[in-house]
């Protein structure tokens, strides 16, 4: 799937924008993801920064059941895909369809030749059919010199779905030359962006076909409930970033 084939399948000519949810229970989840689609996103992804995965998935158990047609893609907490992707494909088989996997950390190395702990968890994909969302020279992961930025995004493209990246810690925008080495480096990759976006920003980052974005379309000072307001406002902007084919 090249970038433009991504941002059609969810109907998008403009980058994707993916709401994140930070999920404290399936009430609260809920209520946000009624907020996101009457703003008209696509989809989401559930994370889970307060809790570990074990009640993670029984949450994520409940909101399938309440919305069994919603684009819905989840990031286990410090979880690379090669222990997430059997949970993954677990609830497939329970009825429970997660639509992508996003991990901080993909475990590329642009030090090395042999990327061993990328094909593990390639390998790891075997009975989950999802999207794959690697983080990449993300933040609070091993630091990667901006001199090595367009050698890891290069090698990420071969491991992943949607070659995902982001600031220096969460709500910090992306520096513009990182972005626009990564697209150079990746060509017609689907490329993520998944911290610093907000309807103030979105303007510079014309070149990303995804904005996952939490804090920049919460409410000021709230870390878990999406202002529909702002959501709109980055929802708008982002359908005018229209990169021609």
């Amino acid at each position: 799937m090249d970038r433009f084939e991504f941002r059609a399948s969810f109907g998008s000519q403009g980058p994707v924008v993916l709401p994140v949810i930070h999920v404290l229970e399936t009430e609260q989840t809920l209520r946000n993801i009624e907020v996101l689609t009457k703003a008209g996103a696509p989809g989401c992804f559930l994370i889970n920064h307060d809790f570990g995965v074990s009640p993670f998935l029984e949450i994520l158990r409940e909101v399938r059941e309440a919305r069994p047609k919603l684009w819905i893609g989840v990031n286990f907490l410090a979880v690379t895909g090669k222990d997430a992707f059997p949970q993954l494909a677990a609830l497939g088989r329970e009825g429970c369809h997660i639509d992508a996997y996003w991990a901080d950390d993909a475990r590329i190395d642009e030090r090395v030749t042999d990327q061993v702990e990328a094909k593990e968890i390639d390998a790891a994909r075997v009975d989950w059919d999802g999207l794959y969302f690697g983080g990449t020279a993300f933040k609070k992961q091993r630091p990667v010199d901006p001199s090595d930025y367009a050698r890891s995004a290069e090698t990420a493209r071969d491991w992943m779905d949607v070659v995902t990246t982001s600031g220096l810690a969460t709500g910090i925008e992306a520096d513009d030359k990182k972005i626009a080495t990564f697209r150079a480096a990746i060509g017609d990759k689907p490329l993520a962006l998944a911290s610093g976006i907000s309807p103030e920003n979105a303007h510079r980052y014309r070149e990303v076909d995804c904005f996952m974005v939490a804090t920049g379309i919460n409410y000021e000072d709230n870390f878990y409930d999406i202002d529909p307001a702002r959501l709109r406002r980055l929802l708008d902007i982002a359908e005018d970033l229209r990169t021609d084919e």
